[in-house]
């Protein structure tokens, strides 16, 4: 949850606060742990904690959960990232789950975004394509 690739060709430190090993725990025992259980195959984590060198260098919203250690893009082997998306939907709690630039006809394309905090949760779910974010997911 806090390697990074790119931290580490820039020579960035991605080390996490104490606060925000708190918050990795919660995203950790709140969203990825019950997804792994249920899909039961290992989780793919393609970004979790970023520092805020770390997300000014990739270009990240500085308002990213991502630097709080409250947010985690990921994929799971298997799902198709739309049904991930539903499931987590119905069955967790969560403050933003993003379903970013799927394709109807690659079921593998995009990820998943998912952000929980420990209290306050909005439970928006969105979808972000080139053209912009919108409400809920797409019909395919």
């Amino acid at each position: 949850m806090t390697k990074s690739q790119t931290a580490a060709r820039l020579g960035i430190a991605n080390q996490p606060s104490s606060r925000d090993l708190q918050a990795l725990r919660h995203l950790c025992t709140t969203i990825l742990e019950p997804v792994r259980v249920q899909f039961r195959v290992p989780i793919l984590p393609s970004s979790g904690y970023r520092c805020l060198p770390l997300n000014a260098a990739i270009g990240g919203a500085p308002s990213s959960q991502h630097c709080q250690g409250a947010a985690v893009d990921f994929e799971i082997a298997g799902v198709s990232h739309l049904d991930l998306a539903h499931w987590i939907e119905a069955n967790l709690v969560f403050d933003q789950l993003i379903l970013e630039y799927p394709q109807p006809e690659d079921v593998n394309a995009g990820w998943l975004h998912v952000s929980c905090l420990e209290c306050g949760n909005r439970r928006q779910s969105l979808t972000k394509t080139q053209n912009g974010i919108f409400s809920g997911f797409p019909a395919f």
